[in-house]
């Protein structure tokens, strides 16, 4: 059980993150390159956090902060 919660803990964690970083790309005026060392930031602390899971990482998180960049940057 105490695997679990600290499951949890760490996906909590690493939506937190993850939700902060979108919200700080996209309303605060910062270049194209600190954006993307944000979005660096964020995949090492989630790799950090869930070793060995960069494509589910891919998959979940990378299109969000894609979406995010080509909206704030207007591109495709």
């Amino acid at each position: 059980m105490d695997d679990l919660l600290e499951e949890e803990r760490k996906l909590r964690r690493l939506r937190f993150i993850v939700d902060f970083s979108l919200e700080f790309i996209r309303t605060q005026d910062i270049s194209h390159d600190h954006a993307m060392s944000i979005v660096e930031g964020v995949r090492k602390q989630a790799l950090t956090l869930f070793p060995g899971k960069d494509e589910t990482f891919d998959i979940i998180y990378a299109p969000r902060f894609k979406k995010a960049l080509n909206e704030k940057y207007k591109r495709d």
